[in-house]
C-alpha cells in the first residue's frame, strides 16, 4: 500500500467514525494499519488528525516506539493524550522527552508547562519557557494569565507584578486594536487590585 492509499484508508476510517461513532471499529482500523505501515509513513498520514486523540494517540503510539528520541512524534503523542485526560504525568514525561530530543521544540516546552498541575510551580516554567523563547508572545501571555490567577488565589504581590509587568510587554507588542484594547482592560484591572 502507498503512503497515499495509507492517508486514504485512514482518511475513510476517520469518516466513518465521525458518521458512525463506532470505537471499536475505528480502533479495528488503525490497529490495521499500525501493524502494516512504517513509522514515518504512519507519521504523516496522521497529521492531519493531530488534534483528534482516539486517532493520534495509538498512531503516535507506534511512531514514538519506533523513533522513541522523535520530539515531533512525542509532543503528537503528548498532545494525544493531554486531550484524551489520560493525565499531566505522562503528558509532562513525554514532553520531558521531546524537549530532551530537541531543546527547540516550543511545543514541547508548553506541554511540559501545562502538565503542572501545581499553579506556582506552572507559572515557573512558564518564566523559563519566555526567558528561553523570549519573542514567543503565546507563552508570554501564558505567564501573564497564570501569574495573574496565582495572585488573586494567594495574594501574591510578587505574582502581581510579574503579570502586569508581562501584561505590559504584550501590550507594547500588540499590532491589532482589539488586543490593545483587551490588553488595556487586563492592565487597568489588575493595576485596580489591593492584595
Amino acid at each position: 500500500m502507498s503512503t497515499q492509499e495509507l492517508s486514504q484508508h485512514l482518511a475513510a476510517a476517520v469518516t466513518t467514525f465521525r458518521a458512525e461513532g463506532d470505537m471499536g471499529a475505528l480502533q479495528e482500523s488503525l490497529a490495521h494499519l499500525v501493524r502494516d505501515h512504517p513509522a514515518a509513513e504512519l507519521a504523516a498520514a496522521a497529521e492531519p488528525y493531530r488534534t483528534m486523540p482516539e486517532v493520534a494517540g495509538p498512531i503516535f503510539e507506534k511512531v514514538v516506539e519506533a523513533d522513541p528520541d522523535n520530539a515531533r512524534a512525542l509532543v503528537a503523542l503528548a498532545n494525544a493524550y493531554w486531550l484524551a485526560g489520560r493525565g499531566p504525568e505522562k503528558v509532562g514525561e513525554l514532553a520531558s522527552r521531546a524537549i530532551a530530543a530537541d531543546p527547540e521544540n516550543r511545543a514541547g516546552w508548553h506541554l511540559w508547562c501545562l502538565s503542572e498541575s501545581d499553579p506556582r510551580e506552572r507559572t515557573i516554567r512558564w518564566r523559563q519557557v519566555v526567558a528561553r523563547f523570549a519573542d514567543d508572545d503565546l507563552a508570554r501571555a501564558t505567564l501573564a494569565d497564570s501569574a495573574a490567577s496565582l495572585a488573586g488565589a494567594e495574594r501574591d504581590p510578587d505574582a502581581l507584578a510579574l503579570a502586569i509587568g508581562e501584561y505590559e510587554i504584550l501590550r507594547a507588542r500588540a499590532a491589532r486594536p482589539e488586543q490593545r484594547e483587551a490588553l488595556d482592560k487586563a492592565l487597568i484591572t489588575l493595576r485596580a487590585w489591593s492584595l
